[in-house]
């Protein structure tokens, strides 16, 4: 028996069976296979694990013959030339009688570069700093922060890699300039990247929040909006927040802005009838270097409708299309009731014009369709008196004796 297991037919057959099996087995090994990485548009060598010197070897990639441009060295080193991304994979190498002698995972990509960092506060008491890569790695980063003022040391800015920035709780905000340095490190390479953090003039509130816009009854002009500090920043510190609101009527491009301390605010200049944008943002109102928030989210309010109840001194309004223009605000005063009355004054007397142009009109084809009446009258008249003298003449010469 172990002479027949050891002839060359059994072992063809064996090999044979082991390499249709071999993609489980591979697929398994791979599972637990190394990485490698490698930089994009460079030269890869891959070596073939424990493979004696001059062994003859071949390599696969992903289970397949077909390798981006390569060539094989005399110890079985594969050499990958120029790499690009289709060159990235699971690498095996096997000897002549197809045993797997060595496989690994290559991951290409770029050692990082300088990042591009941005910070704000939101408040006095919190920073947040964000960072954008200058150079596309392809390759999982390690992050890590610290920061400083002049003459301390050097604290941690607490990272959270999913969303690529760090925040530092209660900085010493009585020094101007703090410095941050973020380090990012991947399989290639690490980077240092320092910036400066200049605490008055970042200061950046988030957007005030609760925004509401409600019209007062009876009062066709008057809008009252409300709204809250933004949750991130304390309401009752020691530094309150001056506000800025902006409104225009839907269709304008003209904004009219009031700035105020208190809430609520009332807007008495509103079009009547007219649907208006509003929005509002916030700044620090002790340090006016710091920067305004962005705008809240525009809310689109109609003061109250007083212009539909049946008070017949209102009047319908102009469709918004023809009724705005680029050079909006419209001025709005009493002309506006004279101007109507003027316009009122013509439209009747076009009418009046129009009813007398139509009576001549009618008299002109009455007179014309009479005449010609008249005239075919006279004619068949004519033509009567012709035929009775016709007849009297033949009557006589009949009489006549021959």
């Amino acid at each position: 028996m172990p002479g027949q297991l050891s002839s060359p037919v059994c072992l063809t057959v064996i090999w044979f069976l082991s390499w249709s099996l071999c993609p489980v087995c591979r697929a398994h090994i791979l599972t637990n296979e190394g990485v490698q990485h490698g930089r994009l548009g460079s030269n890869v060598t891959l070596a073939c694990g424990t493979s004696p010197q001059r062994t003859a070897v071949q390599w696969h990639l992903s289970h397949t013959l077909s390798l981006p441009s390569h060539t094989v060295t005399s110890d079985g080193t594969l050499l990958l030339l120029r790499v690009d991304q289709s060159a990235q994979g699971n690498y095996s190498c096997y000897d002549v009688q197809g045993n797997l002698l060595h496989s690994v995972k290559l991951r290409l990509g770029n050692p990082p570069g300088k990042l591009n960092i941005s910070c704000r506060l939101p408040n006095h008491s919190l920073v947040r700093c964000s960072w954008l890569e200058s150079v596309k790695t392809f390759l999982p980063a390690q992050y890590h922060a610290f920061y400083r003022g002049k003459g301390e040391e050097w604290k941690p800015c607490v990272v959270d890699p999913s969303l690529e920035r760090c925040e530092i709780t209660l900085p010493t905000y009585w020094q101007p300039v703090h410095i941050l340095n973020i380090t990012v490190t991947n399989a290639l390479g690490r980077e240092q990247t320092f910036t400066q953090i200049r605490m008055d003039k970042l200061l950046k509130p988030d957007p005030p929040e609760s925004v509401t816009v409600e019209g007062q009854a009876g009062h066709p002009t008057r809008l009252a909006v409300a709204w809250r500090y933004p949750s991130t920043w304390p309401v009752h510190s020691a530094f309150p927040l001056m506000f800025q609101i902006r409104y225009r009527p839907q269709g304008s491009t003209h904004w009219s802005e009031i700035e105020s301390m208190d809430i609520p605010v009332l807007i008495s200049d509103a079009l009547a009838g007219y649907p208006h944008h509003v929005q509002i943002r916030a700044q620090d109102e002790v340090n006016s270097d710091s920067q305004w928030s962005e705008w809240s989210p525009p809310l689109l309010a109609w003061p109250w409708g007083a212009y539909n109840t049946p008070e017949p001194a209102l009047e319908p309004l102009l469709p918004e299309e023809d009724f705005f223009g680029e050079n909006f605000p419209v001025d709005i005063n009493p002309e506006t009731s004279t101007a109507k009355t003027q316009n009122s004054t013509l439209d009747e007397d076009g009418n009046i014009g129009l009813v007398i142009l139509l009576v001549l009109f009618s008299v002109v084809i009455l007179t014309t369709v009479l005449s010609l009446i008249l005239v075919m009258w006279m004619k068949q008249r004519r033509r009567d008196h012709v035929t009775k003298q016709e007849l009297t003449s033949m009557v006589k010469m009949k009489s006549m004796p021959i």
